[in-house]
């Protein structure tokens, strides 16, 4: 017999289009659990993809991070299913929404509709490490992929684990476009490596560090850089 939310979550996946992926899994059923942390609007028509379940930044932690960047132009390097810039569309920021992945810029653009933000955002798919040299903005926001669920299981997550490249090298790219960088990394990282990202900048960027709480959960921690600290916020 299935348990009761497992036929609830069989209901909604015949009332929803996700032919294109396996959704009955233990990973993508967990955060579907969470789906109102994620998108508050989430029963407006939110489409994900699977990864997008667990790749997502949380909506509370999304808006957190672009109120650090209101009024500004933002370039979101990683841009996934769109969490991430939906908020900064809302925070009045022109955006520059970035992923390698056709059917993620799609789902975000829908996905933005449903907050009424798509024409603040400019979604492109291409490489943002390979697009990075011809770009302009006030802010870059990374959130490169974890690794997957995984990512959990290592003791001390190292920048090395980032993909598609290693943190610093992610980093170092977006700093030719701006020091102000704003890095959404796992809950478990190395904040000595974080740290690093700032000392071996040149010259050497303010760093705050601030750790990520939904319902008195760690989900994980942002990094700001440069002008996106609380002590030398953007005017």
């Amino acid at each position: 017999m299935l348990r009761p939310r497992k036929r609830i979550f069989k209901k909604w996946r015949r009332n929803h289009n996700l032919s294109n992926v396996e959704v009955i899994n233990p990973v993508v059923e967990k955060y579907w659990l969470q789906r109102y942390s994620l998108f508050s609007l989430y029963n407006e028509g939110i489409q994900m993809d699977e990864e997008g379940w667990y790749s997502v930044t949380p909506e509370e932690i999304a808006i957190r991070q672009a109120q650090r960047c209101a009024g500004r132009v933002v370039i979101d390097g990683f841009t996934g299913v769109g969490g991430n810039a939906i908020q900064f569309a809302r925070m009045h920021c022109k955006v520059v929404a970035i992923d390698i992945d056709p059917l993620k810029i799609e789902l975000a653009l829908n996905n933005a509709k449903i907050y009424g933000v798509e024409g603040q955002i400019d979604f492109v798919v291409g490489d943002f490490l390979q697009q990075a040299s011809s770009l302009k903005a006030d802010v870059v926001f990374l959130s490169p992929p974890w690794g997957g669920p995984s990512y959990k299981n290592v003791k001390k997550f190292t920048l090395d684990l980032l993909k598609p490249k290693d943190g610093y090298s992610i980093f170092r790219i977006a700093r030719k476009i701006t020091p102000n960088i704003i890095m959404f990394l796992p809950h478990n990282v190395d904040l000595r490596q974080v740290k690093e990202l700032a000392w071996l900048s040149n010259p050497t960027l303010p760093l705050e560090i601030e750790g990520n709480y939904v319902e008195n959960n760690l989900k994980g921690i942002t990094a700001y850089f440069g002008n996106t600290t609380r002590t030398t916020r953007l005017r």
